[in-house]
């Protein structure tokens, strides 16, 4: 039977993990778009880790509320003392990300994955997305980041770091998950447009834009 992950053996030296191996490369890609964020109100993040992120967007966006969503006790007990200044605006739910359910009235207009899919299928990302769609406004941000294996020079170095750190996830958390999902094709067919991209450490990581479709307006008619 398979286990799931358990992402509390590496949330202390979490952050000393990453400067170790990329320095502030991952903060920077997570940080990227962050100014095309700023009109949000109600956003879901799922697995910020120990709340970088959101402590960011608590401090510049004074007016967003968040729901951040953690299969990691440990992980939201960090991420609740980094966001300590903002509690009034944070809600944090302990349950992985195929279990939450959101609240009948959630109209979340913004969603926040960084380096999160890594973490699925894509059968299940694909699950994850259609479970969580009814949740969102119909013009909803999507902002996520993660590595990426790029083409030319730099695949087999990036394929061999993506290698390295998969496996180093499965003997320290048990993560059974060995290649990168390819969320392009599920979030377009959710009905999200990417609106930009940006390619960090010669296209080892990247951060994207995505945008829900809003329907069109039904014309009213004249009785």
């Amino acid at each position: 039977m398979n286990r799931s992950p358990n992402f509390d053996t590496i949330a202390r030296p979490y952050r000393v993990l990453e400067y170790l191996t990329l320095g502030r490369m991952l903060e920077r890609t997570r940080l990227h778009f962050l100014p095309r964020i700023l009109t949000a109100r109600h956003a879901l993040v799922l697995g910020d880790g120990d709340g970088r992120f959101l402590a960011q967007l608590f401090a510049v966006n004074p007016d967003v509320h968040a729901t951040a969503v953690d299969s990691s006790a440990e992980m939201l007990r960090l991420l609740r003392e980094k966001c300590k200044p903002y509690f009034d605006r944070l809600h944090t739910v302990h349950a992985d990300a195929l279990s939450f359910t959101p609240p009948v009235h959630a109209d979340y207009d913004l969603v926040v994955s960084h380096f999160f899919m890594d973490c699925f299928t894509e059968a299940q990302l694909n699950e994850l997305v259609d479970h969580i769609a009814p949740a969102l406004k119909p013009d909803a941000l999507w902002l996520l980041s993660d590595f990426r294996i790029p083409s030319g020079r730099m695949h087999l170095p990036a394929e061999m770091v993506v290698r390295c750190l998969y496996f180093a996830f499965r003997v320290i958390t048990g993560l059974r998950i060995v290649r990168l999902p390819c969320h392009s094709s599920i979030l377009s067919a959710a009905g999200f447009n990417r609106r930009d991209r940006k390619l960090l450490v010669a296209g080892l990581l990247h951060t994207e834009l995505w945008q829900r479709e809003a329907p069109p307006e039904t014309p009213k008619q004249n009785l």
